[in-house]
């Protein structure tokens, strides 16, 4: 039976998934094959994740195993997860085998104790002890992320020397852009630039076109503060020193795009109260179990909402006009909240808040809560002037509207303050706190003051 559609790289994503789940119900094993082959295993990785789990495991008997173990490194660790746990173990040391060091240490974590000990028994002394190494860093760390596959020279040899030196030692690594230049003791004291290499007179020696103690980062190093200074540097690679300045690796600007990626799809789904690893196509129970407890929490904030409404049953029974209007307040003050809630967290991650620029940041923060508060209020109290020809209230929802974007920035900018120094990530719980302070103000505020002019 020939394949529904030939040749995968002229379509999309979605029209990929089609055709693959298409030809796996169709029980076409020859024409599954046929799409697989001139596929990455990152895009096997990201059909795998776009299958529902019973699709999932045929799809992946079909997968070439001499591709296995890349395709996993690709994988979320919820579905990589899955898929391991339904291996044999021989097959799992086999994956492994393929794997390079860095990406083995994060499979590791994930390995049943018995699997994990077949997998260092299946290892050359070599590469035991490079997972050894990286497996004694932190996870998250710049000593996890880097890589041990690097290059280095002495300053006082001369171009041609390492040119030569480098024909020997071809292929080069990925994303080599610099060797890294050290002492006889493996002191790391700077970086040789390729293009400088291949540029300059061959009898020129490496101290004087290298780059003295240029972008090197400790192995310590937490790997979002190492995205940071890729970023801010436009790099493609690091130096990875210990506390003695020993070149212990490099990180490259691959490693930096995962980061960059991962901590994104982590925002994201952080601020739904979501893990960045789950996964879109998981058991109904578990999903269920791990959403109820932000659904919980939401409901404890709506009733602290409901009750403070509750406060002012009264003024409500007797100006009924109130109940249509109160939203408004509440929801503007959401949404300037965010926007404000939303930079600070950016600030936050970037490293451009600090305590000495704080306060200019809340101020700048207040003023523009009360300029757009003014604006949006005169606006407000015009429409609802023209709906209810009501002056009091007018001028009510209008103050409360004021009150309401003021504090809505104020509390933008020191709730994920707070909560980053109380060691809480506030992409996951600020705008929880935002949506519920944003509420009671506002409900407060425009029934409070109804309340006391009206009644």
């Amino acid at each position: 039976m020939t394949p529904i559609i030939p040749n995968l790289e002229e379509h999309n994503d979605s029209n990929r998934v089609d055709y693959i789940i298409g030809n796996l119900k169709a029980e076409d094993d020859i024409a599954v094959r046929g799409q697989l082959e001139p596929l990455h295993a990152a895009e096997i990785a990201g059909l795998l994740e776009s299958l529902p789990p019973e699709l999932r495991q045929r799809l992946w008997i079909l997968i070439p195993k001499e591709i296995e173990g890349e395709t996993l490194t690709y994988l979320g660790e919820e579905v990589r997860s899955s898929i391991i746990g339904k291996m044999k173990d021989a097959d799992v040391v086999a994956a492994t085998e393929t794997m390079n060091v860095e990406d083995l240490a994060d499979v590791m974590d994930e390995l049943s104790d018995d699997i994990s000990e077949a997998v260092l028994e299946s290892l050359d002394d070599d590469r035991r002890q490079r997972l050894e190494t990286a497996l004694s860093f932190d996870e998250n760390s710049a000593g996890r992320l880097m890589s041990t596959d690097v290059i280095s020279v002495r300053k006082n040899v001369t171009l041609s020397v390492v040119l030569r030196y480098l024909r020997r030692l071809k292929p080069l690594p990925m994303h080599t852009d610099a060797l890294m230049v050290t002492d006889e003791h493996g002191t790391y004291l700077g970086k040789l630039m390729l293009a400088d290499a291949v540029s300059e007179h061959p009898d020129t020696v490496v101290a004087d076109v290298m780059r003295e103690a240029a972008d090197w980062v400790q192995v310590n190093a937490n790997e979002h503060d190492v995205a940071i200074l890729f970023q801010r540097r436009d790099l493609i690679s690091v130096a990875v020193v210990d506390e003695h300045a020993k070149l212990l690796g490099r990180i490259s600007v691959d490693n930096i795009v995962n980061i960059i990626v991962a901590e994104a799809d982590k925002t994201l789904l952080a601020s739904a109260g979501l893990v960045e690893d789950e996964d879109l196509f998981a058991p109904v129970l578990p999903s269920a179990k791990r959403r109820a407890v932000w659904l919980g929490l939401n409901l404890v904030t709506v009733f602290m909402a409901a009750w403070v409404i509750g406060l002012f049953e009264a003024v409500l029974d007797k100006i009924v006009v109130l109940a249509v209007l109160m939203p408004i307040v509440a929801s503007m003050g959401g949404i300037a909240g965010s926007q404000t809630l939303t930079l600070t967290i950016r600030g936050l991650a970037l490293g451009q808040v600090s305590s000495a620029n704080l306060r200019w940041l809340a101020n700048k923060e207040l003023l523009v809560g009360f300029l757009n508060g003014l604006a949006w209020a005169i606006v407000v109290a015009i429409i609802t002037f023209a709906w209810f020809q009501d002056t009091g209230i007018a001028l009510i929802i209008a103050a409360a509207m004021m009150l309401n974007l003021v504090a809505a920035a104020f509390s933008g900018v020191l709730i994920p303050v707070v909560l980053d120094r109380m060691g809480i990530d506030p992409a996951l719980s600020a705008a929880v706190v935002l949506t519920t302070v944003t509420d009671i103000v506002g409900f407060l505020s425009f029934l409070g003051l109804a309340t006391w002019f009206l009644l």
